[in-house]
């Protein structure tokens, strides 16, 4: 398939498919999984990152147990709204991950997509080990309910 803007997600999505969504770091990725009806992202868990064949391997069984039809990846822009070196990393992620697999993928601007996650949090009064072990999972959680929002506002 191919890199795709959010909006055409669900026309490229067979019945009852979902989307999972990534939020990559340096050593973790997040993953992230909504409803069939692509109306609420809960978050699902935190892989730590491998070699890259080993990380395909793993996400593709994430996708074949919950049916998943397309991704959406976290683009760490930054705050002026360019695109340095992380963005790069992701993108190439995403380029690398097309040649094993297809299906279509979406980026979605990530813009302090950890902060806001991080602070929710802080303010739950979750200790700094607890936040650590879920802030990734939370962040991709955040970045895919902002595309399922996108999706619901150009229904109606």
């Amino acid at each position: 398939m191919t890199i795709c803007n959010p909006t055409e997600l669900p026309k490229m999505l067979e019945k009852g498919q979902r989307l999972l969504g990534l939020d990559l770091g340096e050593k973790t990725i997040g993953l992230a999984l909504c409803d069939p009806g692509l109306t609420i992202a809960s978050p699902l868990e935190t892989l730590r990152r491998t070699r890259f064949s080993s990380d395909v391997e793993t996400l593709r069984a994430l996708m074949d147990e919950h049916g998943i039809g397309a991704l959406v990846i976290g683009l760490p822009l930054n705050m002026d709204g360019s695109e340095g070196p992380r963005c790069q990393s992701v993108r190439q992620f995403a380029d690398n991950l097309l040649e094993k697999m297809e299906l279509p993928i979406a980026f979605w601007d990530e813009r302090l997509s950890t902060v806001a996650v991080t602070r929710t949090l802080l303010e739950a009064d979750m200790s700094r080990k607890r936040r650590a072990e879920v802030v990734d999972k939370m962040a991709a959680s955040y970045i895919l309910q902002g595309v399922l929002d996108r999706l619901k506002a150009a229904r109606q």
